[in-house]
């Protein structure tokens, strides 16, 4: 896919590498590099991220940032992932606390941290907060959470 420098700081607490890096495309062999179009976009990630850092004042864990077509299907990600475009990253903040504790902490102020969407998700027994840059087409779908049972509106404790 092209040469870039993992070592790019983005924001002043997130790298290109942290935001591409993935165990699963590792052991599949597949090429995360994203093109220079998607590097733009993930400037912006992590510019969203750094603010969320900033606020929570504790280190943001990136479990999954950007990803390939390859990657995105590997991992079971939609087809319409924001991760393909480099605007969604998957997070956890344990200095914190719970995803739930971050994603309640999060909901109030996506606006002023240019949080398009924010879900907190629990699914299969795993529970991370994804943020994307992207505003949702419908407002309903700004805040919500996705468990094993379905999609709802807001944050909601995941059992």
């Amino acid at each position: 896919m092209g040469t870039v420098d993992l070592t790019t700081k983005l924001a002043a607490n997130f790298s290109l590498g942290e935001l591409v890096s993935s165990a699963k495309a590792d052991s599949l062999g597949i090429d995360n590099t994203p093109p220079a179009a998607i590097v733009e976009q993930l400037r912006a990630t992590a510019a969203m991220l750094q603010r969320i850092r900033d606020r929570l004042d504790r280190a943001v864990i990136v479990t999954s940032g950007y990803r390939c077509q390859a990657l995105n299907r590997a991992v079971g990600g939609v087809t319409s992932s924001d991760h393909v475009q480099g605007q969604a990253a998957d997070i956890l903040v344990p200095g914190y606390g719970t995803p739930y504790d971050v994603a309640k902490a999060l909901a109030p102020l996506v606006s002023m941290l240019g949080i398009g969407q924010l879900i907190l998700e629990g699914v299969g027994g795993k529970r991370w907060v994804h943020v994307s840059t992207r505003v949702p087409d419908r407002p309903a779908n700004r805040v919500i959470t996705i468990t094993d049972a379905g999609t709802q509106l807001g944050i909601q404790p995941v059992r």
